[in-house]
């Protein structure tokens, strides 16, 4: 099953796509695809709805972010080794957890806004994991009951704010407009391994990210398990599982987002995502 959320901003309206591809609109169903509106309960309902007595919406509308808010934005940093190598770390010897500020969720094909100041915007294509049920202190063989479904991510982290100002990396990764989601949340059950998805990134056509999410230094499951050893996951919660290597970051020299440039990025099965970036 495949869901997604399209209008202007601020007024998407969540929609499910039948056999042929149409847009079904589900807004005099649910609420919205966030928070208990993605639980497993809710895919269900949604499940059991003859599609066929849902409008159909025109093609062409705004996509959003395929979740209309998130309780948490969660991340692992240097999650694939051939990334960890190019950044010149040792690769982790458990999860490196950070987190987004919400309000970075963007659609999947919005202009991205250089921030005031910034000169070290980077790009990073990541599969995106969304909680479906409560999940606290379950094994790695639970972890994946308790995913409701998947997204393409494209956790862009200004480099100069991440890691030249101390502290914390949210300060790097937390502009508006700096976590596109979508453009479908695809439900679990179309994903039987998600250690076996293809990822890639072009930088204005370019082909600069290329890997698939068996470079995992730790796989969904195990990240999923790590993480409810420490806090409590809940419905609607999205996870930002790792970047693979081809960063801007780790090139030589670096090279980081310009007004002009545009960045096509896909997962396999999830979509694609293309994002114009201009100026603050």
């Amino acid at each position: 099953m495949k869901l997604m959320r399209v209008g202007p901003q601020g007024q998407e309206r969540p929609v499910v796509l039948d056999s042929q591809g149409e847009m079904r609109d589900l807004s005099g169903v649910v609420p919205d695809l966030a928070g208990n509106g993605v639980s497993l309960e809710a895919l269900e309902a949604i499940r059991a709805i003859d599609l066929a007595t849902l409008p159909v919406l025109p093609e062409g509308a705004r996509i959003g972010a395929c979740l209309g808010g998130v309780p948490n934005f969660l991340c692992v940093g240097l999650n694939y080794a051939k990334h960890a190598a190019e950044t010149g770390a040792k690769p982790p010897k458990e999860p490196i957890l950070f987190s987004k500020a919400a309000s970075a969720l963007a659609g999947p094909n919005d202009a991205v806004m250089l921030p005031p100041g910034s000169e070290k915007s980077d790009w990073e294509v990541e599969l995106g994991v969304v909680i479906g049920k409560p999940c606290w202190q379950v094994s790695e063989a639970e972890a994946l009951d308790h995913v409701a479904g998947y997204c393409v991510v494209n956790d862009l982290s200004e480099r100069a704010w991440q890691m030249e100002h101390g502290g914390q990396w949210i300060k790097g990764k937390s502009a508006p407009g700096y976590g596109p989601c979508g453009p479908h949340l695809v439900s679990a059950d179309e994903v039987p391994d998600p250690q076996a998805l293809r990822l890639s990134l072009a930088l204005n056509g370019e082909t600069v990210q290329d890997s698939d999410t068996s470079d995992m230094i730790f796989g969904v499951a195990e990240i999923i398990s790590y993480m409810s050893r420490f806090m409590a996951l809940v419905p609607g919660d999205l996870i930002a599982t790792g970047t693979p290597s081809g960063v801007g970051l780790g090139m030589t020299p670096p090279r980081f987002l310009r007004a002009g440039d545009v960045m096509e990025l896909s997962v396999e099965g999830l979509g694609t995502q293309r994002q114009e970036v201009v100026a603050g």
